[in-house]
């Protein structure tokens, strides 16, 4: 009996499994040692979320901190970031994620993707197939940013009109004028329930190809250029202030647009159509 006990104990000292829960029930206190929680002090959820919502949800804060650790970076992008965007966006955030536009609680390309879209501008780096540029301009913060559902109607064609898209005001660089006549433009956008839209089946039954050279700047997925696919309409011109065929714009794969245009100098006398306010987002 002697020795049919100590070949139990033998076995159950070379078993892994036993000695890692034999582990973890010391380290859990049941062998007198000391817990450890890796979500205590600054590192509670529940900390964090009181220290930047009496920050009121600075982004600039909340990005440094994303770059402190990985378990900051995590916590950022699955709870500080989407607070900040429903903090600041409401009624648009409320309606991309409402109705099942958004399974779960989760966007295309993260919560991260849409609180850059909301509050930095991509410029424009390099020309493309479409758009001709000299000097790029730089991505920049932007003070303040309005997204219109109205203005994303106006860059749907009359096929997808079924669709909800947000588009921002373009942001002008003057410093990347051309000839001092125009001003470039940049602009960006986010679809509501891009999984399941017009645009998306139709860009997916013409087999519309992908992008090589350019990738959405907000998620990093890879883009359908509109104007090789066909889908800009004149009214996007029109809405931006800009010449027909002097723009472009990419959609990702996750719904995020992105696009440029020269912007055509307008006399102070022309009134702007009313606009809806569901995006207005400011510092």
């Amino acid at each position: 009996m002697e020795r049919s006990r100590k070949n139990r104990n033998r076995k159950a000292c070379s078993n892994p499994s036993t000695r890692t829960a034999t582990a973890d029930a010391r380290n859990s206190g049941g062998g007198g040692g000391s817990s450890s929680d890796a979500n205590t002090g600054i590192l509670d959820e529940r900390v964090l979320m009181l220290v930047f919502r009496s920050m009121d949800w600075d982004p600039h804060v909340i990005c440094v901190a994303a770059c402190v650790s990985r378990r900051l970076r995590a916590i950022a992008g699955r709870v500080l970031f989407r607070e900040l965007c429903f903090a600041r966006a409401p009624r648009m955030v409320a309606e991309l994620t409402s109705a099942g536009a958004a399974p779960g609680g989760r966007l295309g390309g993260g919560w991260h993707a849409l609180a850059k879209l909301l509050f930095f501008c991509c410029g424009c780096a390099a020309p493309t197939r479409f758009f001709t540029l000299d000097r790029p301009a730089r991505g920049h913060f932007v003070a303040s940013s309005r997204f219109s559902k109205t203005s994303g109607r106006s860059f749907l064609t009359r096929r997808c009109w079924g669709d909800q898209l947000f588009v921002s005001d373009p942001c002008e660089h003057r410093e990347s004028s051309r000839g001092g006549d125009e001003d470039l433009g940049a602009y960006r956008g986010v679809f509501r329930g891009f999984m399941r839209s017009r645009t998306r089946a139709w860009l997916i039954e013409k087999q519309a190809e992908l992008e090589a050279g350019v990738r959405c700047p907000y998620c990093g997925a890879r883009v359908w250029s509109m104007t090789a696919a066909g889908l800009v309409p004149r009214s996007a011109s029109r809405r931006l202030g800009s010449h027909e065929g002097s723009l472009e714009y990419f959609v990702c794969v996750n719904g995020h647009l992105h696009g440029y245009c020269w912007l055509a100098h307008l006399s102070t006398d022309e009134d702007d159509e009313e606009e809806d306010d569901d995006g207005n987002v400011a510092f």
